[in-house]
Order: structure tokens, then sequence, then C-alpha cells
């Protein structure tokens, strides 16, 4: 593989480490972002909705966007970006990133496809 693997990860997460567990499975050594801790800026953030391909809405966690006050339909993208990166508890996890594209690992086989 030439293309650096990162995954985006709690692990207090089930799925995050099932993920994780996957990618290790398969011999891949990923750069581990612990994103609670190292919270992803505004312009990673932009840059990896682009590789996932969705909007900012759609990486939102509901019950934890509530809580930060980003579940107002309002909002505009870049008023979601700013606010997950201030509150990265509202981010969907786990992410992975492999070159220019990027997978959520909801489940975690389908970060697959980008492997």
């Amino acid at each position: 593989m030439t293309a650096s693997v990162t995954i985006y990860h709690n692990p207090r997460c089930s799925k995050s480490r099932e993920t994780l567990a996957l990618l290790e499975g398969r011999g891949i050594a990923p750069e581990i972002v612990e994103y609670l801790k190292t919270p992803p800026s505004a312009a990673e953030l932009r840059a990896i909705l682009g590789k996932l391909g969705i909007p900012p809405r759609q990486l939102l966690r509901r019950k934890e966007a509530a809580e930060a006050g980003l579940d107002d339909p309002a909002l505009s993208d870049d008023a979601l970006i700013e606010g997950m990166a201030r509150h990265p508890a509202a981010i969907e996890r786990p992410i992975v990133v492999v070159g220019d594209r990027a997978a959520l690992g909801r489940p975690p086989e389908a970060v697959l496809a980008i492997l």
C-alpha cells in the first residue's frame, strides 16, 4: 500500500475499536488520531468531508450534536464545521482516510472499500 492510512479513533467506541482491529488484522498500522484529545481543525474537517463526499450534517452524532447546539437546521455548513472543530464529540466515528479517499467505519467493513 502506498498511501498512508489514518483513523480518527475513539478508544471508548466499540465500532472504532472494531474498525482499528479490522485494519490491523489486514497488516495495516494506521496513524491513530484520538480526535477527542486532538480535534481536527475546521480546515481538516473540510478536507475529510470532501474525501467522504458527504455534507457536514451527515457527519454529526445526533445526541452529541444536540448537546453542542449543532442540531439547528438553520446552521450553515461552515457553522457546522466550526462547531464540530470546537465540539469533537459531535463527530461521527470512526473515520478512516487513505490518500484522497475516506470512509466512515459504520459498519467497520465499510472502510474496506477504500483500502
